[in-house]
């Protein structure tokens, strides 16, 4: 048997990836500050014998905790844990106050913290966690802000993380996702120029989808990647790796961005 703790379950990419695990046959606790998104879990996974929900806020000082002893509780040990929980619509730096900072630092940052040091003295040899960051950590992001910040932040802890409990046979890698298709997403494909700057600067023909990332972070717990630690998998089909640039980009009019002066290129030659 091998226990998986999944925060962030109750919507999106945790979502997904509660499913995956229980349909590869593993047990799951599954955290979310919703009760009402949790039972929705409940009613979308095959086997619900192998989920255990936990409704509380990961950012209160006995939230870690808590979820840690429910695990115990529930099935006596701990093998995985995937630091999955977050929120979007960050602001750059100099629009975010303290408040933005703490609380997306809190979320992103301390309590992955939190919660990795509370597991990692009940796992044992071949037990791996799998932190999610996002190209924002890679790329730093436009109105990235705090959300970069913390993102990154991640990206220190999980090599840390690798190095230091390793040699114990406990792994661990991060997950960067691109855009993803999210209730959390789903409004910001409203705007146009989200939609350029992600869709028409993508090689792969869609956007990702949560099951994208839930089978990366599914491999990644898997036998198959037990040589794999300290690494961060960007799943964003292309997006940060490459210059690509659709025919439609290519062939569409130039806009000088605003609050730029314009350059040779943006004036006729003369």
């Amino acid at each position: 048997m091998k226990v998986a703790i999944v925060t962030g379950a109750s919507s999106g990419i945790g979502f997904t990836t509660a499913q995956k695990l229980i349909e590869d046959g593993m047990h799951v606790v599954a955290t979310g500050r919703d009760e009402k998104k949790l039972e929705a879990l409940r009613g979308a996974v095959k086997d619900v014998a192998r989920l255990e929900t936990v409704a509380l806020d990961l950012t209160s000082e006995d939230g870690p905790k808590r979820l840690v002893d429910a695990a115990l509780k529930k099935w006596k040990q701990i093998d995985y844990l995937v630091n999955n929980a977050g929120v979007g619509s960050p602001k750059p730096l100099h629009e975010t106050d303290d408040e933005m900072l703490d609380y997306f630092l809190g979320l992103m940052l301390r309590a992955p913290f939190r919660l990795a040091r509370d597991c990692i003295p009940h796992m044992k040899k071949g037990s791996a966690i799998i932190n999610i960051s996002s190209t924002f950590a890679v790329t730093g992001g436009m109105r990235g802000g705090a959300y970069s910040a913390a993102k990154a932040g991640i990206t220190g802890m999980t090599t840390h993380i690798a190095c230091q409990y390793g040699a114990q046979g406990i792994r661990c890698n991060a997950v960067a996702p691109g855009v993803t298709i999210t209730p959390m997403v789903e409004s910001r494909l409203l705007d146009p120029r989200f939609r350029r700057i992600n869709i028409e600067l993508t090689p792969s023909p869609r956007l990702g989808l949560t099951s994208d990332i839930a089978g990366t972070i599914a491999f990644l717990l898997s036998p198959g990647a037990e040589f794999i630690n300290g690494q961060t998998i960007v799943v964003d089909g292309g997006w940060s790796s490459t210059k690509y640039v659709s025919d439609y980009a290519l062939t569409s009019e130039w806009t000088a961005a605003e609050g730029h002066p314009p350059t040779r290129m943006d004036t006729d030659p003369e």
